[in-house]
């Protein structure tokens, strides 16, 4: 390992540690070998984001706790219970903490979600995408006989009749609700009695049990302004709060009725919902920022942005811009936006490379710089990396791994 002295001394001209900054003798004794080994042990002494490699995602530990009681907060005061979305995060550390906070279960998008929630010893996990094709179906089946609390959904007889076959198959007993339509096309069996046939004959059916009905109206989640969001929930959910009627008057159990997001939290409480699956709270990102709140029509601030994906300055050749380390493989959006540094554009560069401008001539960024960036989009941004480093002030505190290539098979 190159020590201290010697790195110091190839740097005598000065020219280096000039274009890195003070810290850059530092940088070089911690390794990237040593902080990956520090991290394994967790020892987070003396870490700091100068660090760590980039790009990479920092979540201020501050902001997330906020966003944390907050959410937990409203959900205490109106009854609405909180099922939070970890398609969001995709961490165990994450979702310890939102169930440690009263969070009644989870809601996932894939059964690879699933399956890790549940085999981290989460319960009441709810997958709300139907499980067509026999992977899916083998595997909802077998999650349902090692934990009595995981339910999944159904929008359509012919996939309740491959449930019920394969769970008598494997001695099983799936807990099952039927997904409602509420205005977005790519799910959701027709309301009324439509839906309340498909209920009754996941009721029927041997080794199904039915557990409620969910209707989600993710077009209503980005409505931009809190009147007109509140409308389009209200109007997508119609059909929805008409056949939980249906069945309730003709004897089924309706134990939940599930759906909601970030956006429409405080607007779900009109809905008759009996909990909510939102997610984006915890971390915020651009998009959900410029929807407007009730209190604020300019910008939806009733959450903290927590989360950023931390870059460097890579290159300076033009006037007025810099190039960075994260591009279209990071996910980098012209929407996203630069933290503290409202001057700033975003545009994309290619694959490993994305470009900060700016118009006023006595801005600048000097090589080696971090700057952190709000993505556009929290799901996609996760999605790509493997761990979330947690952050007070620039000392890294914590590391939660996200699920994917390390973990489960699929995301």
């Amino acid at each position: 390992m190159t020590s201290r002295r010697s790195f110091l001394k190839a740097a005598s001209t000065g020219s280096l540690l000039a274009t890195l900054g003070p810290r850059a003798a530092r940088t070089a004794d911690l390794r990237l070998n040593e902080i990956e080994a520090r991290i394994a042990r967790r020892d987070f002494r003396a870490l700091i984001k100068e660090d760590l490699p980039t790009p990479s995602l920092i979540l201020d530990s501050e902001i997330f706790d906020q966003n944390l009681r907050r959410m937990a907060e409203h959900s205490k005061a109106t009854g609405l219970k909180l099922r939070p979305h970890v398609k969001i995060h995709k961490s165990v550390d994450v979702a310890r903490r939102q169930l440690g906070l009263g969070a009644i279960g989870l809601t996932t998008a894939t059964i690879a979600e699933s399956e890790l929630m549940s085999s981290s010893g989460l319960k009441g996990v709810f997958w709300t995408r139907q499980p067509a094709g026999r992977n899916n179906i083998t595997r909802a089946v077998a999650l349902s006989k090692r934990d009595s609390t995981f339910l999944l959904v159904v929008d359509d007889p012919i996939i309740a009749e491959l449930v019920e076959q394969a769970a008598a198959s494997a001695g099983a007993r799936c807990t099952v609700v039927v997904d409602v339509f509420a205005g977005l096309t790519r799910h959701g069996m027709q309301s009324g009695r439509p839906a309340l046939e498909l209920a009754q004959k996941v009721d029927a059916s041997k080794h199904l049990r039915l557990h409620g009905l969910m209707g989600y109206s993710g077009g209503a989640s980005h409505t931009r302004g809190w009147e007109e969001r509140r409308k389009k929930s209200c109007d997508d959910l119609a059909g929805l709060l008409e056949t939980v009627e249906l069945c309730r008057k003709s004897g089924l159990p309706v134990n939940i009725v599930s759906g909601g997001s970030t956006g429409t939290y405080n607007i779900d409480t009109e809905n008759g919902l009996t909990e909510l699956q939102c997610g984006s709270y915890i971390f915020m990102d651009t998009g959900y920022r410029k929807v407007g709140g009730k209190s604020n029509a300019a910008v939806y601030d009733d959450f903290g942005a927590a989360l950023t994906v931390m870059t460097t300055v890579v290159s300076k050749r033009h006037p007025n811009q810099c190039t960075i380390d994260a591009g279209n493989k990071a996910l980098l959006r012209p929407t996203d936006e630069a933290k503290g540094m409202p001057w700033i554009t975003v545009e994309n560069q290619g694959a490993e490379y994305g470009i900060l401008k700016w118009k006023d001539g006595d801005r600048d960024l000097k090589l080696g710089e971090r700057v952190e960036l709000y993505p556009t989009n929290l799901d996609m941004s996760v999605n790509v990396y493997d761990r979330i480093y947690v952050a007070r002030g620039e000392q890294i505190i914590d590391v939660w791994p996200i699920m994917g290539r390390s973990g489960a098979p699929q995301r």
